[in-house]
């Protein structure tokens, strides 16, 4: 696993419509690393994820994943090694049945014959389900959670070494988001979590970085800047159910 798998170095991109969604980002992650990046709507959350796998490119500044720097030519590989689960299952979810899902990705990669069954048995049982009775449902036949996990495995079927989650408890019951936390808990690659769901946050991040009008505004512990109302509210955020509960 690389040292310092995600390097970003002055990072600024504005849309089309001269809108400034990032400004001078600079950030360093670590290996094995669960960091969250929270932050009101149109702060840049979203933006900012889509530069780590090459979607959006640096228009000023650079990233570095693991060796390469984020460039058409490198796309391939920067792709393998940064898993990106999207906030809507729905969205990574469109073979006929869930095996073909799971397989997807790493079938692009190559993998073929034994090897291939056994990658997708060991992501979906890593994702907590069994591979007998999911190989041939249907994801539109599934919960929420179900399709949460799914996708989840199709991800790491292709062994990236980052995970990035873009709000991985939206839609969810509570169930199935109890569940999702302890799954997230238990994987160890390194995890980048952009979401709005502060205990989620809590519960999973030892850091947290905070984004305002594109800008990085804290980077640090996460049950500092979460127990600080005044801060939190200054930039549209609300604490945690369980510290307002205390306050």
């Amino acid at each position: 696993m690389h040292h310092n798998p995600i390097s970003i170095e002055n990072l600024s991109y504005t849309y089309p419509d001269g809108i400034r969604a990032l400004q001078g980002i600079n950030l360093q992650i670590k290996a094995t690393e669960k960091v969250a990046i929270v932050g009101a709507n149109g702060s840049g959350k979203s933006t900012l994820l889509l530069h780590l796998n090459g979607i959006l490119s640096p228009q000023c500044g650079e990233i570095v994943i693991g060796e390469r720097q984020v460039l058409p030519r490198n796309l391939i590989e920067i792709r393998n090694f940064v898993g990106v689960v999207f906030q809507n299952p729905d969205d990574q979810l469109f073979m006929p049945t869930i095996w073909e899902d799971v397989a997807f990705g790493c079938m692009n990669q190559g993998l073929r014959g034994q090897d291939l069954e056994v990658r997708v048995a060991e992501s979906l049982v890593a994702v907590g389900l069994d591979l007998d009775k999911y190989r041939q449902r249907q994801s539109q036949n599934l919960s929420g959670g179900e399709k949460k996990r799914v996708a989840i495995a199709g991800v790491l079927a292709m062994q990236p070494q980052v995970l990035v989650f873009d709000e991985p408890s939206a839609q969810l019951d509570p169930r199935s988001r109890r569940q999702l936390i302890q799954l997230l808990q238990t994987l160890p690659e390194t995890q980048l979590i952009a979401t709005h769901d502060l205990d989620l946050v809590l519960e999973l991040c030892d850091r947290t970085v905070v984004l305002s009008e594109g800008k990085i505004v804290y980077d640090g512990a996460t049950t500092q800047v979460l127990s600080d109302q005044e801060f939190l509210l200054a930039h549209c955020l609300e604490m945690p159910l369980c510290f307002s509960a205390k306050s």
